[in-house]
């Protein structure tokens, strides 16, 4: 399998739901709604797409807890990992 074989494979029935159970648990860590995040990603997809080609399928947004560097209390912080297919000229 090579390295860019996972950004054009097709997802299955098994691989959607759970990527809907991911978003459900992300959602639920972070007191924000399904809808919301899917309202984020979708942005996020318009937005990146003005300048890339992009895996929309594969796009991957998380919401975890990390520590900021000043007092070292835990704040939300969003994650996305953007399959990237090519550059827009």
């Amino acid at each position: 399998m090579g390295f860019f074989d996972n950004f054009f494979r097709k997802k299955n029935s098994g691989d959607v739901a759970k990527d809907r159970l991911k978003l459900l648990l992300v959602s639920d860590r972070s007191s924000c709604s399904p809808e919301l995040m899917e309202q984020i990603k979708n942005d996020i997809i318009q937005v990146i797409s003005k300048y890339m080609e992009i895996d929309a399928e594969g796009l991957d947004i998380q919401i975890t807890q990390t520590e900021t560097d000043d007092s070292g209390k835990k704040v939300p912080a969003l994650y996305a990992n953007i399959p990237i297919r090519d550059l827009k000229k």
